[in-house]
């Protein structure tokens, strides 16, 4: 990528997190830290990689992505929005009453959703069973996938890897998003620590590590990826609970957040500090 479109890329990525936080704030509490920390990998997906039609969401020539983390839903509603899956008003409905926008992904009910997630494991074994569908089609379409690095517990995640690497699933690139936290503690206090890059080697994935706030880092290991035949591919994103606020990256939990009256202060004053930097970008 050239300058342009690593800058046209954060700027998205600065667009999608404004409005995670201001849908989050209008809610009165939910889910930002993992929100968060997938915001830059959602930029480079829906703003750069992705074969996607907003105006024919189901059409069938589409790449497909699956966010395994459902609960991350309000960092993924504004990417769709913000490139017209549906009016970015709608944003403001999250997980109120007759909303489509629930906390936690419904594909019967949100356009550009390819898979209903909340209960955490099964994200990998879908992507792996569409990624499959396609390579029998003959087709040349991409299947993304979002993990938390916490639902890596899950022992039906580690059976889909194995089923991706016996399918020779080249088709399909899975993101984990290393934020080292989970809802009860950190990821190594509770599942020990891992290197998930060398853990998916053994495993037979084509596998690389980035910085997951970098978009060029992030689009030049997808792209890198693709160039790898006859392998499914990881990409470890190494990330932070909260990711691109300050306050939130320091708390020692911030995976489901209420906030108090003093928090709401600190809230606002992010949301106008990012108004600020975003309206210095739409003037430049």
């Amino acid at each position: 990528m050239d300058n342009v479109e690593v800058k046209k890329l954060e700027k998205f990525a600065l667009e999608i997190r404004l409005n995670t936080v201001k849908s989050l704030n209008h809610l009165g509490s939910g889910h930002y830290g993992g929100s968060l920390s997938i915001v830059e990998c959602l930029a480079v997906l829906y703003g750069k990689v992705m074969k996607i039609d907003p105006k024919n969401p189901d059409w069938e020539g589409r790449d497909y992505f699956i966010l395994s983390k459902g609960h991350a839903g309000p960092g993924l509603y504004p990417a769709l929005a913000l490139l017209g899956y549906f009016e970015l008003d709608k944003l403001m409905t999250l997980n109120k009453d007759g909303t489509t926008l629930p906390n936690h992904l419904d594909r019967m009910l949100t356009p550009g959703v390819d898979m209903s997630s909340g209960s955490l494991g099964q994200g990998i074994s879908v992507a792996t069973g569409v990624a499959k569908a396609l390579k029998m089609n003959g087709s040349d379409q991409y299947v993304y996938c979002i993990v938390g690095d916490g639902e890596m517990n899950e022992g039906q995640c580690w059976e889909a890897v194995q089923f991706a690497t016996a399918q020779d699933l080249d088709n399909l690139i899975l993101f984990i998003d290393d934020n080292k936290k989970q809802l009860d503690g950190t990821v190594e206090e509770i599942g020990g620590k891992r290197d998930f890059a060398a853990i998916f080697a053994t495993f037979g994935f084509d596998s690389a590590a980035v910085a997951g706030n970098d978009v060029s880092a992030i689009y030049n290991a997808i792209t890198d990826a693709k160039k790898v035949k006859g392998k499914p591919h990881v990409i470890v994103l190494d990330t932070i609970k909260g990711q691109g606020f300050p306050y939130l990256e320091q708390k020692a939990s911030s995976h489901h957040l209420r906030p108090n009256e003093e928090e709401k202060v600190i809230l606002n004053n992010f949301i106008a500090k990012l108004e600020k930097e975003l309206e210095g970008l739409n003037n430049a």
